[in-house]
């Protein structure tokens, strides 16, 4: 009887083992449940536009599940973009005004720091750091500066012969966060620009003869490429094909009265002097910095998030990527922003990002 009772334990312990085995083979075969597929839209400045073509292809390699379009529209199309719900992200090289954050309560979120070039098209003078100072430029732009050899231009550039030859200043007619920096420059020195025109995305333009207008950083460098004699600001991640055009980099005039060029080292001289009084909401010019070697037109460069996402996937997908991109072991790496010729955010301001970023639900 005690024979029998060992065969039926161990009968019922065989049985268990075997369950358990054909349990855990069902779970084994059982395929994950896949992360849910998140689609984001990035939109606007045409500046950042190629380091985000950098940064998309490097994140969604490490989360596949996340697919990230971008266009080049111009940063006023992407602040909107955002608003509307559009986009999930506007980028843009300009600030929203209070006026529009208390109309659209969105989150203005640096992701790097940019730089912007003011090129020229003078046949045989390309090579040469040609001076210029911002209210030499409100002149050209305004029509009261209209030729290369005025005594105003010549002044600064001494031993350089210039050409008897009418400027073709050369304007971004979409709406601009380079246009809002260039501007800000203008009406930061010279007075009477800051009355008669000030600084936006959008601007009314003087009526220059001869003046041409371009839509993006590809347009600008197109349309100055195409046209000697022409002036333009262009953002320096279009630095290659201005560079490959043969088009000249001017050298401008800083607040202490030095005229530097559209060096990282000189933006970071900048940065140095500005970031500080960086406030929560981030919404800050940078541009006409004090120092010896600051360049004069630099910028924060904004991801326009509204903090209020649509569903949980797509905001904790937001978080995530902008997170990577502030990291300097991410997006801010030197091999990203050594490529566009952006300098990375300081520690301070990717604190202040951050505590942004956590606000998207």
């Amino acid at each position: 009887m005690l024979l029998g009772f060992k065969k039926t334990v161990a009968h019922a312990m065989t049985g268990a083992v075997v369950a358990s085995l054909l349990g855990l083979a069902a779970t084994a075969a059982t395929p994950a449940v896949a992360a849910p597929q998140v689609s984001l839209l990035e939109t606007g400045s045409t500046l950042l536009y190629p380091l985000f073509n950098l940064w998309v292809p490097e994140y969604t390699k490490m989360h596949p599940n996340v697919k990230i379009t971008t266009q080049g529209t111009g940063s006023g199309t992407g602040i909107a973009q955002s608003i509307s719900g559009v986009a999930q992200i506007g980028a843009s090289d300009a600030y929203m005004s209070d006026a529009q954050v208390k109309m659209h309560p969105m989150l203005n979120i640096p992701l790097a720091i940019s730089i912007q070039m003011i090129n020229y098209n003078l046949p045989g003078l390309n090579k040469k750091h040609i001076k210029l100072s911002g209210p030499v430029l409100a002149g050209i732009y305004s029509g009261k500066i209209t030729n290369w050899d005025d005594p105003e231009i010549a002044k600064m550039n001494p031993g350089i012969k210039l050409p008897n030859h009418k400027i073709i200043p050369i304007h971004r007619t979409d709406g601009s966060g380079d246009t809002f920096i260039f501007t800000t420059y203008l009406s930061d020195t010279d007075p009477a620009w800051a009355k008669s025109v000030g600084y936006s995305t959008t601007v009314s333009w003087p009526n220059v003869q001869g003046g041409i207008g371009a839509v993006g950083n590809p347009g600008m460098v197109e349309a100055l490429k195409s046209t000697p004699y022409g002036v333009a600001y262009i953002g320096i991640s279009w630095k290659a094909p201005v560079e490959k055009a043969g088009l000249g980099i001017a050298m401008l005039k800083n607040r202490a009265g030095n005229f530097v060029l559209p060096t990282v080292e000189n933006a970071k001289a900048a940065a140095a002097e500005m970031v500080s009084k960086t406030p929560a909401d981030e919404r800050i010019s940078l541009v006409f910095a004090p120092g010896p070697k600051s360049y004069p037109i630099i910028n924060y460069e904004y991801a326009i998030v509204n903090p209020k996402q649509p569903n949980p996937e797509t905001a904790a997908a937001l978080r995530d990527f902008l997170n990577w991109a502030l990291d300097p072991k991410g997006g801010n790496a030197p091999q990203f922003m050594e490529k566009v010729n952006f300098v990375p955010l300081p520690e301070s301001a990717v604190a202040l990002s951050r505590k942004q970023v956590a606000k998207i639900q």
